[in-house]
């Protein structure tokens, strides 16, 4: 049982703590069944917190997804990606709405640690007015981290003969010193973005969490295919996932290897939750401060021969997502929610639940009352959206605006295009390659084909839930754009 006796100056603000790993998959942690891994720390949350079975991301690739989580907003909206035309820069004012931006403003202590991610007008300035401790890493420098220079502690924490093995232990590290400084009459929001568990060299592995994986066999899914993937559309043969895949993932020793070594980094992340709630167990400050638990997006893994993340299957569209509210009565903890959840909901929600207006510009749903159970599941939304605008061949020539342009209008031409845009129903998923012509289109009955095997986009007997389904599309990508 996480308990606490600590009184907070003002219980009508609770601390918030967002921690957020890279490229996680959701049936990568023990509370989501996976019984080959190791997160003892983050199941012992879970136990006391809400867990979602239906979240997902509205996007599912780094820069975007995490612009979404700050902002609110749907990747339609921001346009803050890697590849043109979705590669805008978000202009200081937009940022000024985000949850850190909003809550500073209201009073709070803000604090940043690790992978900033998103691509931000005037960087410097604009961490500096809105955040009082940022101990991160922006997508757009090359200086590595940002950090308090008068902060000698800090300093050791990120001195730069530090072994690279460590770091996740580093963020560890700088998330105990923001909670050390914290002063006890101010609420705080501190944002923790880990690297792990995305990369997978020798380097990225923490060695003593190396060896409890040694030998293991890892688990592996039933859309696992060995070699090129002959079944996906032809146009998917252009998305970088699939020829990672057949260098990565596409053979059973492969696939164990790398299995192996994203078990080894959400091992080393697991530890540093320990660390962060024995830390607020320490302060006195559990019962007035809320966790939550996510990734910025999914990743295939050899699921439908592809390695990589974005495309709208399920393996990198579904949000592992916690939320442990230590205000909450036991009747509220420990419970599973089903309701459908985007990505975008994250914003508005931490601002509601730290009794601060949620700006109108964000789109995405409060999902407080599914946390407190007042919620008429009846009322709440059926399904959500979900796009992907990446495309492989233009990131190659991001940094020249000209040639991006005229190979974005050749590649549409050229039908190389596999942008996209859907929906997730609790049943059903549909999304279409809407710059192909012909449009490609995939339909899934997820309760009867879990793992979006068989495409009923042909089948006549789907006919009347696709035209339902195109229409539902049409109508949140309206609703999610300005």
């Amino acid at each position: 049982m996480i308990s606490a006796t600590g009184v907070h100056a003002d219980p009508e603000k609770p601390n918030i703590v967002f921690l957020m790993t890279d490229d996680q998959r959701w049936d990568t942690l023990g509370c989501y069944g996976r019984t080959d891994v190791l997160t003892p720390n983050i199941d012992k949350l879970a136990e006391q917190a809400v867990v979602f079975d239906n979240a997902y991301y509205a996007v599912a690739i780094c820069m975007p997804s995490r612009t979404t989580m700050f902002t609110g907003r749907y990747f339609s909206d921001h346009k803050v990606g890697f590849t043109y035309p979705y590669n805008r820069t978000l202009p200081k004012e937009e940022f000024a709405d985000s949850y850190p931006a909003r809550l500073r403003d209201a009073g709070y202590r803000t604090g940043f640690i690790g992978k900033f991610g998103i691509r931000l007008e005037s960087m410097s300035k604009t961490v500096a007015e809105h955040f009082d401790f940022f101990a991160g890493i922006s997508t757009t420098s090359k200086h590595g981290p940002h950090f308090p220079k008068d902060d000698e502690e800090l300093q050791k924490i990120y001195r730069k003969d530090r072994d690279p093995k460590e770091r996740t232990l580093i963020k560890g590290d700088a998330m105990i010193r923001f909670l050390e400084t914290q002063p006890k009459t101010q609420p705080f929001c501190l944002s923790v973005s880990f690297d792990a568990v995305k990369n997978d060299r020798d380097s990225d592995m923490y060695g003593p969490h190396v060896k409890l994986f040694e030998d293991k066999q890892m688990w592996v899914p039933g859309n696992w295919v060995e070699g090129k993937n002959t079944q996906l559309p032809k146009v998917l043969d252009h998305c970088r996932g699939t020829y990672l895949h057949m260098d990565r993932t596409s053979t059973p020793e492969l696939y164990q290897k790398l299995a192996r070594r994203f078990a080894v980094q959400a091992y080393t992340v697991d530890q540093q939750v320990g660390r962060l709630v024995e830390k607020l167990e320490e302060m006195g400050v559990m019962d007035n401060t809320i966790i939550i638990y996510t990734s910025d997006n999914g990743r295939f893994h050899g699921s439908h021969g592809i390695y990589d993340k974005a495309i709208l299957y399920d393996e990198a569209m579904k949000e592992p997502l916690i939320i442990f509210d230590g205000r909450s009565g036991k009747e509220d903890r420990g419970r599973r929610v089903d309701a459908m959840v985007s990505s975008a909901d994250l914003a508005p929600t931490m601002l509601s639940l730290a009794g601060v207006e949620v700006p109108k510009a964000m789109k995405g749903q409060d999902l407080k009352g599914l946390l407190d159970g007042t919620q008429d599941t009846g009322k709440w939304r059926d399904s959500v959206l979900m796009e992907n605008f990446f495309i492989q061949e233009i990131f190659k020539v991001q940094n020249n605006p000209k040639k991006a342009k005229a190979l974005n209008d050749e590649i549409i031409a050229n039908n190389r295009s596999y942008r996209s845009r859907g929906v997730r129903t609790d049943r059903y998923k549909y999304f279409k390659y809407f710059e192909h012509h012909p449009v490609i289109e995939e339909l899934y009955d997820l309760e009867a084909d879990p793992l979006e095997q068989n495409n009923l986009v042909s089948n006549p007997e789907y006919a009347e839930l696709l035209g339902k389904l195109r229409a539902k599309t049409a109508e949140l990508h309206s609703e999610a754009t300005p």
